[in-house]
Formats: structure tokens, sequence, C-alpha cells
């Protein structure tokens, strides 16, 4: 292996080599991930016959883990060795995979506490891992080229991760529900995943690590994450942060669960909305990145947040529909719903949280708001777990019924289990919106006027419509006229602000 020490000079030879390696690692670091969470760890866990607040717990360490991230701050400091925290930190936390894989052919609470505690410990390193990585690569990769080598990166870790939801998908499709054939799918997806992330590990070691500069005054945790904390807008967002995480994980986590377990489907449906998902946020990711550019963040959140929390709600329509080809259809129109929602508020809160910090302290409002983050959604999914067994035992059952001179008809409404938790995360999420309202944010405008713009521009484009080009420039946003309508709206605010008279007259 490479030495895992600092190198006081970097050539520009061994950084652009360092640079691939950074782009071609993502297939196998995106390969681990995309193999062995979300989704497929969640049935996986279901395989085993885990009970609900296994789910939940499962669903919170990696949250919890990056509680971790503060101290590891101190690590990196202390040690200012990034690449051998960062190699040796994923070589334990992806080693932890194969033990995961052995669990596929073992039943009872052992192979449950078992993988619990597997998961716990990759996550854990790898929080800490991350913490060296994410402050190496800022140093590694020039200013001028940061964002093109993220956005190749970016590439490999999209496309790596829709081929192995598709593969995965099949593979869970074309075998029986406990069978041995699907202990073997998913043991072999787990010990590849641990395969992938250990190359990936090796190729990482091999990146130049330039030395960090020299150790100035040491400041503690407190003394870095006090200011935060006293600043009232950046208060604001954070109880926004915190309830929207909380609304959120309370429900998502257990998508999985609700649609085999209560709905009867299979995990390779569920792999196959994980798909639609992804596929969703990737096309709209850019879009919503040009909207925050132009009408600020806060407009982008008071429209994805809203969307997102009804297509959670609306969930709970899928236990309602008797025809199961509608459901399929009601599920995946959702789950278009929430992929392309979630890609506008992830990135308007991270740069939300960006814009709020003032120069020079960007780290330390940064962490503020991932610890608030991991602490909310890390809680939520296990307090989900912790009432399961409540709301299993209770029903509420609502008739609706018309009736007329000429006819009647009565709707019956049967709310169970899951549907419960969706119902709940609605009034959560709307104090969040609610939240969200309180913090200042400058050159935010009303979601209303960002809306009509987009509308306006949308009617103009289909109007135009003569080919295929033109069939695919109506879907796109319409950069052009929302520039100019923030033009107009910043010149009518310029007239606003003109000093009257004292009598009030123009």
């Amino acid at each position: 292996m490479p030495s895992l020490s600092p190198q006081s000079h970097v050539s520009d030879d061994e950084r652009e080599r360092g640079l691939r390696l950074l782009i071609v690692e993502a297939a196998f670091s995106g390969g681990a991930t995309a193999l062995t969470t979300g989704v497929i760890l969640t049935a996986f866990a279901l395989h085993l016959g885990a009970s609900n607040t296994m789910i939940g717990v499962l669903a919170s360490a990696p949250f919890l883990a990056q509680l971790l991230q503060l101290p590891a701050i101190l690590l990196v400091e202390r040690l200012r060795q990034r690449k051998r925290i960062a190699v040796l930190t994923s070589i334990v936390g992806r080693s932890m995979l194969a033990i995961m894989a052995l669990t596929a052919f073992s039943t009872g609470m052992l192979p449950l506490l078992i993988l619990l505690a597997a998961q716990f410990t990759l996550c854990g390193f790898g929080a800490v891992g991350s913490c060296a990585w994410n402050t190496w690569l800022r140093d590694l990769a020039p200013e001028n080229r940061l964002g093109q080598v993220m956005a190749k990166r970016t590439i490999w870790l999209t496309a790596i991760n829709l081929a192995l939801g598709v593969a995965a998908a099949i593979a869970l499709d074309v075998t029986d529900a406990q069978s041995l054939a699907r202990d073997l799918v998913f043991a072999g997806m787990f010990l590849i995943g641990c395969i992938a992330g250990l190359i990936s590990a090796r190729m990482v070691s091999a990146m130049p690590e330039p030395a960090m500069p020299e150790r100035g005054d040491r400041v503690s945790l407190v003394a870095l994450l006090t200011p935060p904390l006293r600043d009232r807008n950046f208060k604001r967002l954070l109880i926004f942060v915190a309830s929207w995480q909380f609304a959120v994980n309370l429900a998502t986590p257990f998508f999985t669960v609700f649609i085999v377990r209560q709905l009867g489907f299979d995990a390779s449906f569920v792999m196959a909305l994980s798909v639609v998902s992804q596929v969703a946020n990737i096309l709209v990711l850019r879009y919503w990145g040009e909207l925050s550019d132009r009408f600020a963040n806060k407009s982008v959140l008071a429209i994805c947040a809203p969307i997102y929390i009804f297509s959670i709600v609306a969930m709970v329509g899928a236990s309602q529909i008797g025809d199961r080809g509608m459901v399929k259809l009601w599920l995946i129109l959702l789950h278009l719903a929430m992929g392309a929602s979630v890609a506008g508020v992830t990135l308007a809160v991270t740069n939300i949280a960006l814009k709020l910090s003032p120069r020079g302290s960007a780290t330390a409002y940064v962490a503020v708001s991932a610890t608030v983050t991991a602490i909310a959604a890390g809680t939520a999914p296990i307090l989900g777990g912790l009432l399961a067994d409540f709301f299993a035992q209770r029903r509420l059952e609502l008739l609706v019924r018309w009736s007329s001179p000429q006819s009647s008809f009565s709707v019956p409404i049967l709310l169970t289990s899951w549907d419960f938790y969706f119902l709940l995360a609605g009034p959560i999420g709307m104090y969040a919106i609610h939240r969200l309202s309180l913090v200042q944010e400058q050159g935010e405008i009303e979601p209303r006027e960002m809306m009509t713009e987009m509308l306006n521009n949308t009617r103009r484009s289909i109007r135009n419509i003569s080919s295929v080009a033109g069939l695919r420039a109506a879907t796109f946003v319409p950069v052009s006229l929302l520039r100019d309508g923030r033009i107009a709206l910043r010149a009518r605010r310029a007239a606003k602000r003109e000093v009257k008279p004292e009598d009030g007259s123009v």
C-alpha cells in the first residue's frame, strides 16, 4: 500500500493523477453504498424478520453517527494526517459489510443484533473518515476546478447508483421471498459492496495528501459552536431544519415496510420505485439550482417542501385504492414528486445554511446545522419504530356518503398502521414550513411570483411547439423569463422604497 503520510509538496502530475483517481473511485464507493444502504438494507432487515423498532434503529444509524464528526474535527486537527484517517476508517468500516453478508444465512435475534452492531460501526467509522476526507479533498482540488471535478464524480455516482439499483431490482424479482436464492442475493450484494469498498480505500490511499498548514491557536469545540447558536436568524433556520428532518424521517424510513408488509408488494418493486425517485431527482436538480440562484433558496423551499410533505401524506391513498395496478401507478407518481421535490429541499437547505454563515465561520455554522439534522433525523425513526405496535393495534374507519333523489353512494375510508404515520408527518411538516417563513434571506420573493413566471413561460413554449425539439423545450425551466421577471421585480421593489411625502401622497 502507498504511503499514508501527507506530502509537503504535491507536484502537478501527482495532483492530476489524484484527481483522476478521485473521479474513478466514485464508481467503487458509490457501488458499495448502492448495494448496502437505503431500500436494500431495509429489505434485508425485513428478510431477516426485523421488527419495526429494529427498522427504525437501523434507519437512525447514518444520522446519529454524524455526531461523531464533532470529535473527529479534534482528531484531524491533532493528528493532521487526513489520508491515514480516511483510509483506515474506510477499511475497518467497510469490512463490516462482509459480516453483514454472513447474517443472510442465519435466523433468530442474533443475526439481527449483529446486523445492527455492524451498521452502527460502519456508519460511525464512515462519519469520522468523511470529516478527514472532506478537508483533504478541499486542499487537493484546485479552486477553479473543484466544481468540474465534483460534477464528473457525481456523474459516476449517479450512473452506478442507477445501474446497480436496476440490477438489484431484477435480482430480487427473480428470487422467491424467504428462499435460499434470496439469501444468496442479499449475501452477494453485501459481499460485492465490501469488495468495492475495499477497492475504493485502496484507490484513495494512492491519492496525494497536501500537508495541512501549521497549527495555529487551538480552539475548543464550545468556542467554535457558540457563535451560530447566538445568531437569531440562524437559530430560526435550525428550528426549521430540526422540525423538517423529524417530520420526514418519522415516515420515510418505513416506506419499504409499508409497501412490502401492508400493501403486499415484493422488495423488487420497492427498488424500482427507488430508481424512479432517483431519476426524477437527477432530472430536476440542475434547474432547482438555477431557480435558487435567481429567486433565493427560501423561495425554492417554499415550493418544494409542501410538495414533499403532501406526497408523504398522500401515501395513505395507496391503502385506500382497491386495484393493484392503480396502486402501483399512484406510488410511481408519488415517488416522482418526492424525488423531484427532495432535490430542491436538499439543495436549498444546504445553500441557505452556507448563505447565512458569516465569511470565515462557515465551518462552524454548517457543523451546527449538521448536528441538529443528525439529532432530529436520528431520533425520529427510533420513535417511529417504538410507536409502531401502538398504531398497529388501532384503526380509524370513516364512511363518506352522498345521497340525492336520483342516487346515492358511499366511500369507506380505513386508516391502519402506517397510515397514521403519514398523516402525522403532515402537521409536523406544516409547522416546519411555518418556521421557514420566519427565516430571513436576502433576495427572497413570494413563491407565487416565481410559479407565475414559470407557468407563463410554459404557456408560451407550448404555443410554439412545432417539432420534437419544441416539445422538449417546453419541459425546461424558462431561464431567460425568470431573469426578466427577477429584474422587473427588483424594479418594483426599488420604486416602493422611494421616500414618500409626509402627507402620504405620491
